[in-house]
């Protein structure tokens, strides 16, 4: 196995806190060492919004990330900011729903996913965090299924354990997508 370091960034409201915390939760889970960091713009909603997980089969020294091996711009003012991060020959994934135009960068694997296309076809609109999970995943595999299912659990309780099978769909609906540009 191997370390993870990305970074999910967007706006407040994008899920981008909770793709952060279901890779966590799913990542100890898979019995590994694992950090979660969020950080907010002045505004929750509509503000920015950013979070690092580090996955790793050994201790991790540090939760601060300054080089990824994937990064996730939900927006374009994300994608501005932590475009630079990704590692050569490593991951930025781009929501194509929003950011029209992906970057040509050189010696990185850019990945163009409609996020909110396939939410709206699946008939759950708030599910586009969960497309981007499916995708993120599914290139890096970072964590299992079975984790992210566990983590799911975790932090789907109450109201919220009803979205658990429609959050499923949306994170298997890239099974069938080729994500790279």
């Amino acid at each position: 196995m191997s370390t993870h370091k990305m970074i999910i960034a967007g706006f407040g409201g994008q899920g981008v806190m909770l793709i952060g915390q279901i890779l966590a939760y799913a990542a100890m889970a898979d019995g590994r060492e694992v950090t979660w960091m969020p950080s907010y713009g002045p505004e929750m909603r509509g503000g920015t919004a950013n979070c690092t997980v580090i996955i790793s089969d050994k201790k991790i020294a540090s939760p601060l990330v300054t080089q990824a091996t994937a990064v996730v711009a939900m927006n374009g003012p994300s994608l501005e900011k932590f475009r630079s991060f990704v590692m050569p020959g490593k991951e930025l994934f781009i929501n194509s729903s929003i950011v029209k135009a992906p970057p040509d960068i050189a010696g990185v694997n850019v990945h163009s996913v409609d996020c909110m296309g396939i939410a709206a076809e699946l008939h759950n609109p708030k599910a586009a965090n969960m497309v981007m999970l499916g995708a993120v995943n599914r290139i890096t595999g970072a964590v299992s299924f079975e984790g992210v299912k566990t983590a799911m659990k975790k932090l789907f309780t109450g109201g919220k354990a009803g979205f658990i099978d429609t959050n499923l769909k949306a994170l298997m609906a890239w099974d069938s997508l080729d994500l790279s540009l």
